[in-house]
């Protein structure tokens, strides 16, 4: 049988050659022909073929009980097709946009935010050291004036020192 073809085409197929056969002298038994028949039917009905085999007996099986049941389950082969391709044609697709496509750029940390972040660091380095461990606060410096922060970055190295001048 062809893959593209049908029970029935097959079937008159097969007919037309025993006919032909049977013109030259050949002839076959109903049982053979069950048995070619059954033979000819490519793997997607290997389920079927098995099941004809285990539940009937062949010799005693007329082509016409096969026929028919062969063109049963081509018919319910034939639906469970088309409602697998009707499943697929049900699936949704959504669209999937990246954060450039819909005018959002992302936020990318920044020179002054590393600034920031290293001198955070510092501070909280420093004011868990020596001077800070008391409940009071020690200074070497005037209590008057403010301290401030100077940042000095040494572009050769690549890294930034803080001090705490007053």
């Amino acid at each position: 049988m062809k893959e593209t073809e049908t029970i029935v085409e097959m079937i008159t197929r097969f007919i037309d050659i025993v006919n032909g056969l049977e013109a030259l002298g050949k002839t076959y038994k109903e049982s053979e022909k069950v048995m070619k028949i059954l033979r000819s039917l490519p793997s997607k009905w290997h389920t079927k073929v098995t099941a004809i085999q285990e539940a009937k007996d062949l010799t005693k099986l007329p082509m016409g009980e096969l026929i028919g049941s062969l063109m049963t389950y081509e018919i319910n082969l034939t639906k469970k097709l088309q409602e697998g391709e009707d499943k697929k044609k049900k699936s949704i697709a959504l669209k999937a946009t990246t954060k450039e496509e819909e005018g959002v750029e992302e936020e990318k940390p920044s020179d002054e935010d590393d600034d920031l972040a290293l001198i955070t660091r510092k501070l909280n380095k420093y004011m868990r050291g020596e001077r800070f461990k008391g409940r009071k606060f020690i200074s070497r410096r005037d209590p008057s004036v403010n301290p401030t922060f100077l940042m000095m970055r040494s572009h050769s190295i690549g890294e930034t020192h803080f001090s705490l001048f007053g």
